[in-house]
């Protein structure tokens, strides 16, 4: 993806914690299943320019959203992960449907790349 010497965290939380990133960081209520701090961008970027970030994902959620699809956790989870690394590595989903479609298509991407491995 265009980091060879990136380095990320991967924090696991349940829903109680996730919740408190989502209202501290991203002024929503409730939980979510995943959440990406960029440090690529803003002022402090220039530090260590190989910290891609940190991805935050809710066990619980995970959990509840592999049930409701009849998946695998562990398929979700990286599905979570990728998701996570994505906006990480600058891609949008939010903003418009065109970076949706793209970051969807490289979303199913990495998950076929895994799933070969495996």
């Amino acid at each position: 993806m265009g980091y060879p010497d990136a380095q990320l965290s991967i924090l696991i939380v349940d829903d109680t914690q996730i919740a408190a990133f989502n209202l501290t960081y991203l002024n929503h209520a409730g939980p979510t299943n995943v959440i990406a701090f960029p440090m690529q961008e803003g002022p402090f970027s220039e530090i260590s320019p190989d910290l891609l970030g940190d991805v935050v994902i809710s066990a619980d959620t995970a959990y509840r959203e592999a049930v409701d699809a009849g998946m695998e956790i562990v398929e979700r989870f990286n599905q979570l992960l990728i998701h996570g690394i994505l906006h990480l590595t600058g891609y949008d989903h939010i903003h418009s449907g065109e970076e949706a479609a793209v970051m969807e298509q490289k979303s199913n991407e990495l998950m076929q790349r895994i799933q070969e491995e495996e």
